[in-house]
């Protein structure tokens, strides 16, 4: 079942912003490095299933990290509950998450992602990190998908804009990663019939 709402869109049991379909987006790390595992006010949000992931494949993602962030993971753990009540990366007093890794450029990444790429894990890394910009909330029974907006990220709405790259076109991996490829190719087909409508003065039709 999908229709569309005020400002939003639900398709199966998501509850979709409009600015996910609206909004130009292309993430330029030449310009952030990364900033996004740095800046913020906790770390990365996990699943329950994420951190039994974590705690299962630590052991093999270990030799991936920076010597320091080992050392605090071991004396704090890799993950703690923020203040809402949800599982959260631990991070440095600095900021980083503490699977962050830096390259010899000073860019940031992810020591998870590494050690998906060199085989060690199956698990990539977060989805909600593979999801961003798009945050995920629960709303009642589904789950709320918005466009986050962020400074460090102007460079990245300034490429998708030069690029004409929506936001859910530049998440198709993790979109589909979470939702499947059935859900996303819906997600296309309402894409188009609302740009469509959009272009020609009307209100989406349900």
């Amino acid at each position: 079942m999908k229709f569309y709402l005020a400002n939003m869109i639900i398709l199966g049991d998501q509850l979709i912003s409009e600015d996910i379909l609206e909004k130009n987006f292309i993430c330029n790390l030449k310009v952030c490095k990364g900033a996004c595992c740095i800046e913020g006010d906790a770390g990365a949000p996990l699943s329950k299933e994420e951190v039994e992931i974590l705690k299962a494949d630590y052991a093999k993602i270990e030799p991936f990290l920076k010597e320091e962030f080992k050392k605090s993971i071991e004396l704090n753990g890799f993950y703690e509950i923020d203040e809402d009540g949800e599982y959260v990366t631990t991070c440095q007093s600095s900021g980083e998450c503490n699977f962050v890794v830096y390259d010899k450029q000073g860019m940031l990444q992810c020591g998870i992602e590494l050690a998906w790429k060199a085989g060690a894990t199956d698990f990539q890394k977060p989805i909600s990190c593979h999801l961003y910009p798009i945050r995920t909330i629960k709303v009642g029974d589904f789950d709320g998908l918005n466009y986050h907006r962020w400074d460090i990220c102007k460079a990245a709405c300034a490429l998708g804009n030069e690029k004409q790259v929506k936001v859910f076109e530049f998440l198709k991996e993790p979109l589909i990663r979470k939702y499947g490829k059935a859900w996303y190719a819906e997600l296309e087909e309402i894409s188009a019939a609302y740009h469509e409508s959009m272009n020609k003065g009307n209100a989406p039709e349900a």
